[in-house]
């Protein structure tokens, strides 16, 4: 139940930055249209057109003064509980200094949660993450290792099967090869003995 606000708290610090970021491309493409109707209106004196204009959002200091979830209705405000003040976030800073409000009191994107914990959270957090992904890799390379051992070991253990079974078949063959020549007379000195007699 805690890991929602906390997903909320680093969608809005990121669509922070990223307003903070396309903001002065904003100002140059409004300038830039401003100019072009300045121009068009030099040009023909007889219409006169004008750009559609927005409300502008109140900014975050308007908020001074109010309660912290007023000022935290707009995700790049930040609420500092003891001067009670609401100050557009520092987004070039990521965290905000400690002059403008103590990590402890400063409260974005939920009143509930303040900076302080959220750090050491998603600190101890992504330490455990990291150290559950190292003790993960580590199990596998030990295992694979102790896997690789064993199948060695079965292989060692049945190619000495295999040897054993051949050296006693070479024992069995030569038994009988022995009784099959005692039986017919031949020596097992030389095969060509027999040819060196002639009788």
């Amino acid at each position: 139940m805690h890991f929602i606000p906390l997903v909320l708290l680093l969608f809005g610090l990121s669509s922070t930055l990223a307003q903070n970021s396309t903001a002065p491309n904003t100002i140059t493409t409004t300038q830039t249209t401003q100019t072009s109707t300045t121009t068009t209106q030099t040009t023909s004196q007889t219409t006169t057109s004008k750009a559609p204009t927005t409300t502008p959002r109140p900014s975050c200091e308007s908020k001074n003064g109010t309660s912290c979830e007023e000022c935290l209705a707009y995700v790049d405000c930040l609420w500092c509980i003891p001067t009670k003040t609401c100050i557009t976030y520092p987004a070039k800073t990521i965290l905000p200094p400690h002059s403008l409000c103590p990590l402890s009191d400063a409260r974005w994107g939920l009143c509930t949660i303040n900076f302080q914990i959220l750090i050491i959270t998603l600190s101890v957090a992504g330490a455990l993450l990291l150290i559950s992904v190292l003790l993960c890799i580590f199990c596998c390379c030990k295992c694979e290792n102790i896997g690789s051992a064993r199948s060695e070991n079965r292989m060692n253990r049945q190619s000495d099967k295999r040897k054993t079974k051949q050296e006693q078949r070479k024992a069995e063959l030569k038994i009988r090869h022995d009784e099959i020549r005692q039986k017919y007379g031949l020596s097992r000195a030389s095969p060509y003995a027999r040819f060196d007699n002639p009788s």
